[in-house]
C-alpha cells in the first residue's frame, strides 16, 4: 500500500530541539531504542555520541544508553540532521476510500476502524501514509485533535481506536495502563492446543536490531506479560483460537504462541517456516492475527461499549479453502 510517488526524493533535514513527553506505550523503552525510532536513519554511532556528550536529557538530567524511560518524563532531543524521504502531497485515492469505508464506530470522542492487514498505523520507515495521516486528510476540520489511542502491527488487522480530544485520549491511555480495557483477538495457530484455556505468563523483553526492526523474546529480566488462548475449533493441522491479553507488549501474542509450540499462521518473524509455506500454498497471504473486539468502560461522558470488527473476507475465504484442501 504505497503513496502516489514511486521514488520519493531523499533530502537532508535539520530537526530543531524537541521536547517529548513519554507516553504509556513508550514507558519502559531503552533511551537508545527510543531515539532510533524518533530519528529514523541517523547512525547508531551518532545516537550514542549524543548520549555520551549529554546532548540528550531526561527531565534535565544526563542518562546512560541503557536507561529505561518512565511515563511522564520529558526527553530533550538536540538539533540533528537526518536523511528523510519526502512524502508526496497526496496519497493514492484508493487509500482514502479504504479508510473511509473502514470506520465501524464513531461518536463525539472516538473513531474506531477495522484496520486492514498491510496498512501501518502511522507514516515512517519507508511508508508515507498510515491510518492517522489518512484520517487527518479526510477529516480536515478535526485533524488537529485526532490521535492514535494505541497501535496495531502492520500485518495485524482489526479494531484500532483514534480519539478526537485530549481528555478522552488521556482517559483511554489510563485504561490501557490499568487493564480496564478488554481486548480480544482471533488467530490461527499451528497444531491443536492441549487444553483450553491455555494461560501463558512469560516476561518479554524488546530489542531493536541494526536494521531498526523491532523484535521481542521471552526473558526473565523482561516485562510481565500474560496471554490467554482459547481454542474455538480445529481446522486440519491448525486451530482457530480466541486470544485475550491484559498486557500489550510488542509482538506479545506472536511470541507467546511460538513459545508454547503453536506459532501464529503466516508469522514470518516467530513462526514455523514449513507450516507457513504450506498455508501460503493454500492461499494465506499474510499473518493470521485479527483484533476482533475491544470493550471499553464508561469514560469522559461516553457510555461503556464493545466494538467488534468482522474478520476480513480474505481470512474467511482462506479458512473455507484450507478446510477443503488436501492434506
Amino acid at each position: 500500500m504505497e503513496s502516489r510517488s514511486d521514488t520519493p526524493e531523499i533530502q537532508n533535514k535539520r530537526l530543531p530541539v524537541r521536547h517529548i513527553k513519554v507516553s504509556v506505550e513508550q514507558s519502559g523503552r531503552r533511551i537508545d531504542n527510543f531515539l532510533t525510532s524518533e530519528l529514523g536513519d541517523i547512525p547508531k554511532s551518532r545516537i550514542y555520541q549524543m548520549l555520551r556528550k549529554g546532548e540528550v536529557r531526561v527531565d534535565g538530567k544526563r542518562i546512560r544508553q541503557d536507561y529505561r524511560l518512565q511515563q511522564g518524563e520529558e526527553v530533550r532531543i538536540p538539533p540533528v540532521s537526518v536523511r528523510e524521504k519526502v512524502a508526496p502531497a497526496v496519497p493514492r485515492d484508493y487509500l482514502l476510500d479504504m479508510i473511509r469505508d473502514c470506520v465501524i464506530y464513531e461518536d463525539h470522542n472516538l473513531i474506531a476502524i477495522n484496520k486492514p492487514s498491510g496498512l501501518v498505523v502511522h507514516g515512517g520507515s519507508g511508508r508515507s501514509f498510515g491510518v492517522i495521516e489518512l484520517l487527518r486528510i479526510l477529516r480536515k476540520s478535526e485533524a488537529e485533535g485526532l490521535q492514535l489511542a494505541h497501535r496495531l502491527d502492520r500485518e495485524t488487522s482489526g479494531v484500532l481506536l483514534l480519539t478526537k480530544n485530549l481528555p478522552y485520549l488521556t482517559a483511554l491511555q489510563q485504561c490501557f495502563k490499568t487493564g480496564t480495557m478488554k481486548k480480544q483477538y482471533l488467530t490461527l495457530l499451528k497444531g491443536r492446543l492441549s487444553g483450553s484455556p491455555v494461560m501463558v505468563n512469560k516476561p518479554l523483553e524488546r530489542s531493536v536490531i541494526r536494521s531498526g526492526e523491532r523484535l521481542s523474546g521471552v526473558n526473565e529480566q523482561g516485562k510481565h506479560a500474560n496471554t490467554e488462548f482459547r481454542m474455538q475449533r480445529v481446522i486440519k493441522d491448525a486451530c482457530l483460537a480466541d486470544v485475550i491479553i491484559q498486557t500489550g507488549r510488542t509482538h506479545q501474542i506472536r511470541v507467546h504462541a511460538a513459545s508454547i509450540g503453536h506459532p501464529v499462521a503466516g508469522d514470518d518473524k516467530y513462526g514455523d517456516r514449513e507450516f507457513n509455506r504450506k498455508i501460503a500454498r493454500a492461499g494465506l497471504k499474510h499473518l493470521f492475527l485479527h483484533a476482533a473486539s475491544i470493550r471499553l468502560p464508561a469514560l469522559s461522558g461516553s457510555k461503556a461499549l464493545t466494538i467488534d470488527a468482522p474478520l476480513p473476507r480474505e481470512l474467511t475465504d482462506f479458512i473455507r479453502t484450507y478446510e477443503k484442501s488436501e492434506s
